[in-house]
């Protein structure tokens, strides 16, 4: 009983970060133009995401070997998943971190495109998520 409580708490914090790592974005990339500070504090938020989406993840990892004293078996479709997923985090954090310390010297079409490419990682690793957990 207690593995299922500690795997619904790992997941609630993961499912908190894919909403952030793919609604902050999308929101950011149709804010007022007037909207640099809303953006700055958005790109902080994505970040703080993505390091959710880290940390529950591997989460996922502890839980199971805590009380299996092993982690997930994975192979094929659920290895490759996971890997893309650790690839997007990876990505979208240093996009974020990029966005929060530089922003402010970038063109707008520069930070339009970073936007962009944090939504897509975003969803792609929202993507991934469902085959990590039907093919694990």
């Amino acid at each position: 009983m207690f593995e299922n409580l500690n795997y619904a708490i790992v997941q609630l914090a993961h499912n908190f970060g894919a909403a952030a790592v793919v609604a902050l974005p999308i929101l950011a990339l149709y804010a007022a133009v007037e909207a640099g500070p809303i953006r700055h504090r958005f790109a902080w938020l994505v970040g703080l995401g993505w390091a959710v989406q880290v940390i529950s993840g591997m989460g996922f990892g502890a839980v199971s070997y805590y009380y299996y004293e092993k982690l997930p078996d994975l192979h094929g479709i659920a290895f490759a998943a996971l890997l893309i997923k650790i690839l997007c985090a990876a990505g979208g954090l240093g996009i974020a971190m990029l966005y929060v310390r530089r922003a402010a010297d970038w063109t707008a079409q520069r930070r339009r495109a970073a936007w962009k490419l944090l939504g897509s990682l975003g969803i792609t690793a929202l993507a991934g998520a469902a085959f990590l957990r039907w093919f694990a």
